[in-house]
């Protein structure tokens, strides 16, 4: 009798292990299929410390100010030396900055690269809007080949009204160059990235004095977050 209880007893705990395995290998499979819902769910939202992105540039700017840190890394197969030319800058909330880093290609072949990011502390990632960068943009570097890389974004005015952040004094925006093994037809070379280049540095920075109130801020930070995507 008691032989046949443990037995009955194995067989269930059998079935559960199994139960719970499925399940697992379930959820990890559909966390693949869904990687791109994923990432665009962090774009928009700015989880997991990724940044929003902006199709506009700020309007308004505040007086508080913050400091902005570059990080630069690359995947230990890339080949490249990658940094930022700055390793800090301190903008004011809503002021629209101009940032640069440098890649250049240390092998004797063609590399084709692209870029993740993320921002820290990730409770400050909803606040920081990129409006155009190189991340998630397939970079074609010639052997010993360096190119600047711009980054157009703005801290929103909105972070001010978030009492979480009151100490938050430095956001650190990062960047990992990882190798493509299997490059698309058209991945951006020195013509595409000259042509953004001069776009970007073309570009009036300033914001209008009288734009400056605080009636203004709600209203201009409505706008972008409307047209992030």
């Amino acid at each position: 009798m008691v032989d046949v209880r443990k037995h009955k007893s194995n067989t269930a705990n059998r079935k559960v292990v199994m139960g719970l395995s499925g399940a697992a290998l379930a959820m990890l499979a559909l966390g693949f299929a869904s990687k791109p819902l994923y990432d665009a769910f962090c774009r928009v939202t700015g989880y997991g410390g990724t940044t929003r992105v902006a199709e506009q540039m700020s309007e308004v700017v505040t007086e508080r100010a913050i400091k902005v840190r570059f990080d630069a890394n690359v995947a230990s197969n890339l080949g490249w030396t990658f940094k930022p030319e700055d390793v800090a800058i301190t903008v004011k909330l809503g002021q629209n900055a101009l940032a640069y880093y440098t890649a250049t290609n240390d092998s004797e072949y063609p590399i084709v690269g692209t870029a993740s990011y993320n921002v820290s502390p990730i409770k400050a990632a909803p606040y920081f809007s990129k409006i155009e960068c190189f991340c998630f943009t397939e970079q074609r570097l010639e052997p010993g080949e360096s190119v600047s890389m711009p980054v157009l974004f703005f801290v929103d005015p909105l972070l001010a009204e978030d009492t979480r952040l009151d100490e938050i004094k430095t956001i650190t925006l990062s960047y990992t160059f990882h190798k493509v093994e299997r490059p698309s037809e058209k991945p951006n070379t020195a013509v595409e990235r000259q042509a953004q280049l001069k776009k970007l540095e073309a570009i009036d920075l300033e914001i209008p004095k009288q734009t400056n109130t605080p009636a203004n801020i709600k209203n201009n930070t409505q706008i972008n977050q409307q047209g992030r995507g």
